[in-house]
């Protein structure tokens, strides 16, 4: 299927490694020019070079406000991005009572400010050209609550509430917003799940993947090549006229009515 996008421009924040990457992928496979951030700049670079002929790196720590601005200035040199894809690491995995302010304050920083941050630097020049596709990647803990995870529980929430109400604003300008919410995926974010649940539970890291992948109907863990495709067909022409949904990309692990 021709997505109707080739020559566009996109930005994946987070985009060097993991599901940030796949996105990344799947975009250049569509034919459009990706700009890749990172905070790893020898990683990143090689990324892009691995990625397309087309790809540039930026590198950028979009939890940090002065790095935020040198990442939007560097992109708009390159080009404005029509698409733009937010993605951070998961803020890290613990319960309510052992997560400290700093831990608060940070996360909101990189989990929901930055995203947002970014995404308000380059919204005139969607509308002006009244094409704009804005993929936020969470988690399915929108939908459906998990243990020990009272950061990511609270800020992917908080943001998606936001991008939930720009979702609407921006709507008339030709302009979407979406969220995308893997599940259990076999990235470097669930390992530092992984790795606190063995040492809360005593158990080796195998137990801990195994208990995972029975809790998911399809019995495996996701991965990135799970993710990349649908992040494309948003970005897409086709799915102009999809706008403020959160949709799951799990494995049927989310009970969710709706």
């Amino acid at each position: 299927m021709d997505l109707g996008i080739a020559g566009r421009t996109a930005l994946v924040l987070g985009g060097t490694r993991g599901l940030g990457h796949a996105c990344a992928r799947a975009l250049a496979e569509a034919g459009v020019r990706v700009i890749l951030n990172g905070r790893d700049a020898a990683h990143g670079a090689a990324a892009a070079r691995a990625l397309s002929p087309l790809a540039v790196f930026v590198p950028g720590d979009i939890g940090r406000e002065d790095e935020r601005t040198r990442l939007v200035e560097a992109v708009s040199r390159v080009d404005a991005p029509s698409i733009i894809v937010t993605n951070a690491g998961g803020p890290p995995a613990a319960p309510f009572e052992e997560t400290r302010l700093e831990a608060w304050r940070a996360s909101h920083e990189t989990s929901v400010i930055g995203p947002l941050e970014v995404v308000r630097a380059f919204l005139p020049a969607m509308r002006a050209a009244r094409f704009g596709r804005i993929l936020n990647i969470t988690s399915f803990v929108v939908k459906e609550l998990y243990p020990n995870m009272a950061l990511s529980n609270s800020l992917r929430v908080g943001l998606t509430g936001a991008m939930g109400s720009l979702a609407r604003e921006v709507a008339p300008h030709g302009i979407t917003v979406n969220g995308l919410l893997p599940g259990l995926m076999d990235t470097g974010a669930l390992q530092r799940v992984i790795a606190d649940r063995q040492r809360r539970m005593n158990l080796d890291e195998a137990a801990v993947r195994e208990d995972m992948a029975r809790s998911i109907p399809m019995q495996r863990l996701g991965t990135a090549e799970d993710f990349g495709g649908l992040c494309a067909f948003l970005a897409s022409v086709h799915a102009g006229y999809i706008t403020g949904q959160n949709i799951c990309v799990d494995g049927g692990l989310t009970r969710n009515v709706i």
